[in-house]
């Protein structure tokens, strides 16, 4: 058999937990090969393994046959082998072009950097597959979608043949999703061969030849795609069955939790306004969804509702209050809770433990802390109960670091944070990103229990899916104003789409 990539009886522990336990994973050449498993089920492990970021404690790596050790990425780069990550490793403040060339700079006299033939380059490529990328641009003023563009030509820049795409669908809206799995296809047609990490079932039938299945760090199986399914795969991945569909009754409405009233934000120095003339409430027992194409005004809504930024005009009121300009543990003090859209940057201190991430915005109040010493015996009591309710998977429990848990545990430590303070406001946007197919079953069951409880849910979301089985309403955004006020009931993906591109108003 003519394989690409032989990965045989990879064994990888850390500290409490042994992320990859005697794994065997054999791709041909011109597939692509998806890599399916629940969240910290070691599949980002096993892919640093093979980028060469850890090394294996047991087993054997062979390229095209060939046995081979691979002590860093520059060695996986000279075997051709390159990686999307899942949370990306881009330079913020340095321009597309210099995150694309980094490491592989051509310099010339006293070491000026040489850019023009690498900018030809780049463009070539991204003209060639349809990235439209603005080299001049900073990775700190574009999209999270307009990123992976980037992580993308940084490896196509390199001339790579073995592909490592790590969950790269977990920041794109539907469209860009589109556009991705035409672009992998195009590149096995040239003779690539790609290793796609996923949790989304339909993603693998749309694209994947053959998947692999691994399961609490062990092989369950290599099955072919076509012939499987999406059932089937799921129930390997979690060991029982999942079921895809929302239970939920009527919204059953009370009072106006959250109102904004015209609502206009424009930050200094920008052509036009990010949010225009913005008004709407939500009720209580209600989960009102804000749908949209990435990058149409819905950061800039939460930041504004959050207190991140302060609207330029209009007024934001929690329980006929007025928080336009409230500080932000006010607000949290009030009653609202925050599931960011990026857990890095906004969720989590990633060099603190778990427990001290768990009781970040309490940790001041009379249950954790006595004349300003932490009751460290509390927090981790509370946080004990927090993993056993969320299933949150670390090596070391409450004193795992955050850093070091896999993407899906850090997103449902923040659920839990989020879901178990003492709150009637929960914001939460992007919830199910980068979790898995069982992960995303209790997470939908927990925000409609939250709504039953009489509290009001925000809920922000390019999964349209999500937005259809699990909103109440939907509020649909494009370019910083609100196009229609949906019933899930009364409409379809395809209408949904409309607005969300700007060609439907309501």
């Amino acid at each position: 058999m003519d394989y690409a990539i032989e990965m045989l009886n990879i064994t990888k522990e850390f500290p409490g937990i042994k992320a990859n336990d005697d794994i065997t994973l054999q791709v041909k050449k011109g597939e692509i090969h998806a890599l399916l498993g629940e969240n910290g089920a070691g599949k980002s492990t096993l892919m640093s393994i093979l980028f060469g970021l850890y090394q294996p404690d047991i087993g054997v790596i062979k390229i095209n046959g060939e046995e081979v050790k691979i002590k860093d990425p520059n060695d996986a780069n000279k075997y051709r082998i390159g990686m999307v990550h899942q949370h990306f490793k881009l330079v913020d403040n340095f321009t597309v072009l210099e995150n694309i060339i980094l490491g592989v700079e051509e310099t010339g006299f006293a070491g000026k950097l040489k850019h023009r033939a690498a900018k030809k380059k780049v463009m070539e490529l991204s003209k060639r597959y349809h990235l439209n990328v603005d080299p001049g641009a900073k990775i700190q003023n574009i999209t999270v979608g307009m990123q992976q563009r980037v992580e993308i030509l940084k490896m196509l820049f390199r001339d790579n043949e073995i592909l490592i795409f790590d969950e790269p669908t977990a920041v794109l809206t539907p469209q860009e999703i589109d556009e991705l799995m035409k672009i992998m296809k195009e590149l096995i047609a040239e003779g690539k061969s790609i290793i796609f990490i996923t949790h989304k079932l339909n993603e693998i039938k749309a694209v994947a030849d053959r998947c692999t299945i691994i399961r609490k760090g062990r092989y369950v199986d290599t099955v072919d795609v076509a012939t499987t399914s999406k059932e089937e795969m799921s129930e390997k991945m979690v060991g029982h069955q999942v079921n895809f569909s929302v239970d939920k009754d009527e919204p059953n409405l009370g009072s106006v939790e959250l109102r904004l009233e015209h609502v206009t934000y424009k930050p200094r120095g920008a052509n036009k306004a990010l949010l225009n003339d913005i008004t709407f409430d939500v009720h209580r027992g209600e989960i009102v969804c804000i749908a949209g194409i990435d990058g149409n005004g819905q950061s800039e809504l939460v930041y504004n509702i959050s207190g991140l930024q302060t609207p330029t005009s209009g007024s934001i009121f929690l329980r006929n209050q007025d928080i336009t300009k409230m500080a932000i543990r006010k607000r949290n003090d009030l009653g609202m809770a925050h599931i960011p859209e990026d857990r890095h940057k906004h969720g989590l201190v990633l060099d603190y433990s778990l427990a001290m991430n768990m009781i970040l915005k309490d940790y001041y109040k009379p249950t954790f802390q006595n004349n300003g010493f932490i009751q460290f015996d509390k927090m981790n009591e509370y946080t004990d109960r927090l993993i056993a309710a969320y299933d949150v998977r670390s090596g070391e429990g409450g004193a795992s670091i955050a850093r070091g848990m896999s993407g899906g545990n850090q997103q449902k430590a923040i659920i839990a944070r989020e879901m178990e303070e003492e709150s009637n406001l929960l914001i939460a946007v992007q919830p199910t990103r980068g979790v898995d197919v069982g992960a995303i079953e209790f997470i939908h069951k927990e925000l409609v229990k939250y709504r039953d409880e009489g509290k009001a849910i925000l809920l922000v979301s390019m999964e349209l899916d999500e937005v259809m089985n699990v909103s109440d309403r939907i509020l649909v955004m494009y370019e910083g104003e609100i196009v229609g006020d949906l019933k899930p009931k009364e409409t379809n993906i395809q209408e949904l789409g409309l607005y969300m591109a700007g060609s439907k108003r309501g």
